[in-house]
């Protein structure tokens, strides 16, 4: 019998690329067993275009792609996550909402795409390495025998994850 579908939710403070690719790429890498969604505490307007291109570009889903606010999570009405992790320093260090049912939590961070300046070629360099350093993350997390693992070792298990090339902090948690 298959896994159940594990609800994953992944943080950042615009919404707007660390978190867009990682939703984009969960979604399609994790092969129904997982749902992804991304939100953020101050979310941009808009995703950055960048990451539309690279995710396009790989053959990755940006049909309802959208930046949103992190307290679309936080509501009664909400999907209950069972994994929650953040990819931005400043969203790690944030005080986030409660998340019902008490769902795993790691730091993933990787340095911020959006803020390279330069010209297109180094700014688009600059996602794709993003999105390479989080491909690796959710092979690595995708893999993992999640109904075998007790939540202690589910935890380390993740946390690790989170520590792979390109981490940006070695914090592990978030609220």
């Amino acid at each position: 019998m298959p896994d159940r579908v594990y609800n994953v939710l992944f943080l950042c403070t615009g919404n707007s690329a660390r978190s867009i690719l990682a939703e984009s790429m969960l979604n399609k890498d994790g092969k129904g067993r997982f749902r992804a969604f991304s939100a953020g505490s101050q979310p941009k307007p808009n995703v950055n275009p960048m990451a539309v291109q690279v995710l396009r570009e790989t053959e990755y889903p940006t049909e309802g792609l959208r930046s949103k606010t992190w307290d679309e999570f936080a509501g009664p009405d909400a999907p209950v996550m069972d994994f929650v992790f953040t990819v931005c320093d400043n969203a790690a260090g944030e005080a986030c909402p409660y998340w019902p049912g008490q769902p795993v939590t790691a730091h993933w961070g990787i340095e911020d795409p959006a803020a390279v300046e330069g010209t297109d070629l180094e700014r688009k360099t600059a996602f794709v390495t993003a999105q390479r350093y989080l491909k690796n993350r959710i092979s690595a997390f995708v893999s993992l025998p999640l109904s075998s693992l007790d939540q202690v070792a589910l935890s380390a298990k993740v946390r690790e994850i989170g520590q792979q090339a390109g981490a940006t902090s070695p914090r592990s948690e978030v609220a």
